[in-house]
């Protein structure tokens, strides 16, 4: 999915919602241009605000709008849609390869598994979509282990936040999903609650 320039979109959106924009210098950038902008702006309407938090979501996943409205409708059937459509878009392989320190960026995890780089359960895979659950592990192929691309997975590992839902093993570049993703709203770049609101008009 091609996204376009994406320190304009993140300011545009007012979140850090890429990992290149979720860093010190980022937040400097932003601060100086909120106190350059004098111009007064209109509240956003409620319709505006829910839109703005589903985009939010929608570009830190790097998913295609369809995609999106798919987890959706499948969460609105859930007593937890909220809950139920963080799962489906943590769940993904390419976000694990992501948290589990496997790829710098979502974009990165997902070319690798694109590409073949990456094993579900033993077996090869070219699907960055694949929904994994609990007891499922992912890994780097064997014959991708030497590339230049997972030189530094290792200690991203042993120097990453790795969420309480993974184990992790930087000497077999494997990862075990042990426990399901939870939303935590404070914890978020993003609104679902917002997100669900905006597809249940």
């Amino acid at each position: 999915m091609r996204i376009g320039p994406k320190y304009k979109l993140a300011r545009r959106l007012g979140a850090p919602i890429f990992e290149k924009t979720q860093t010190q210098r980022y937040a400097l950038s932003l601060s100086r241009k909120e106190k350059n902008d004098q111009m007064p702006t209109r509240p956003k309407s409620e319709f505006g605000k829910q839109l703005i938090e589903k985009q939010k979501a929608r570009f830190s996943y790097g998913i295609t709008e369809r995609q999106f409205a798919k987890y959706v409708k499948l969460s609105l059937n859930s007593t937890e849609p909220t809950q139920k459509l963080f799962q489906f878009l943590e769940s993904r392989l390419d976000n694990i390869l992501y948290r589990a320190g496997f790829a710098k960026t979502r974009l990165q995890a997902r070319q690798m598994a694109a590409h073949g780089h990456a094993t579900v359960n033993g077996r090869r895979v070219t699907i960055p979509s694949i929904s994994l659950k609990e007891g499922d592990t992912v890994g780097v192929r064997e014959g991708s282990r030497a590339s230049a691309l997972f030189g530094e997975a290792g200690e991203r590992i042993k120097a990453g936040a790795i969420p309480a839902w993974l184990t992790v093993s930087p000497e077999n570049l494997e990862a075990k999903v042990v426990g399901k993703p939870v939303y935590v709203p404070n914890q978020a770049v993003f609104d679902l609650g917002q997100v669900i609101e905006f597809y249940s008009r």
